[in-house]
């Protein structure tokens, strides 16, 4: 089948309400999901992570972060302060019921102080995405268009366009954009939130809980080829 192209959509109501709706039922605190903060901003420096990115994070995730490696995230054009709260995870302790365990980044995100994160963020945040997968199934990809923008109300699963936007898209400091993402790696993630061995982010390990795999395969479709900006 051919590769099919996507425009924007506006968001839907009634998806974005549903999902906020879900987000404020298991009450997560803001604390948890952003990092950094303050009335004052501290200085950082683009160019500094620009140099930690090309030494130590481009032969994992791939110059200017597009990782073209298919369990390996697209860092580029990420959020800022959603990247920075993901090497602090990684560089807490095992023990730490916050923590996300990766034996490779947590070796990685412990050698960094934290201006190096805020760097390192600061420079991925302005780098755009690749270009996401190419649809080669139409039916599944439906499937997962109705899961992400309105949910499925039967087995309790919000929308994902309430956080994620309706694009995808994210919203910065808290939710990640998603669009155009590697699709295993999606598919890893939302496995590992179900399964509990992610759980930094108690409302992905609640919904993701509440996915069968068919589902989880259909939004990795769909997700993946979202359009990235």
């Amino acid at each position: 089948m051919k590769s099919m192209k996507f425009k924007k959509i506006p968001a839907s109501p009634r998806a974005v309400v549903s999902g906020l709706a879900f987000v404020a039922a298991v009450a997560i605190a803001p604390a948890a999901i952003a990092q950094g903060g303050g009335a004052a901003s501290p200085a950082v420096d683009p160019q500094a992570g620009k140099q930690l990115v090309d030494q130590v994070c481009s032969g994992c995730h791939g110059p200017g972060g597009n990782s073209t490696v298919p369990n390996i995230p697209k860092i580029a054009g990420q959020h800022r302060d959603y990247l920075i709260k993901q090497l602090a995870d990684f560089a807490k302790p095992p023990e730490d019921k916050s923590s996300r365990n990766n034996a490779i980044m947590s070796g990685i995100a412990s050698s960094l102080t934290p201006a190096d994160r805020r760097n390192v963020a600061a420079w991925l945040s302005t780098q755009k995405m690749s270009p996401g997968a190419p649809v080669t199934d139409k039916a599944e990809w439906e499937v997962g268009q109705r899961l992400f923008r309105t949910g499925s109300p039967r087995e309790a699963v919000p929308a994902c366009a309430g956080c994620h936007g309706p694009n995808g898209d994210g919203l910065p400091a808290r939710y990640p954009k998603l669009a155009g993402q590697n699709a295993d790696y999606i598919d890893a993630q939302l496995r590992a939130f179900r399964d509990g061995t992610r759980h930094n982010n108690e409302a992905m390990q609640q919904i993701a809980f509440r996915l069968s795999g068919p589902n989880i395969k259909a939004l990795v479709t769909y997700i993946s080829s979202l359009p990235s900006q």
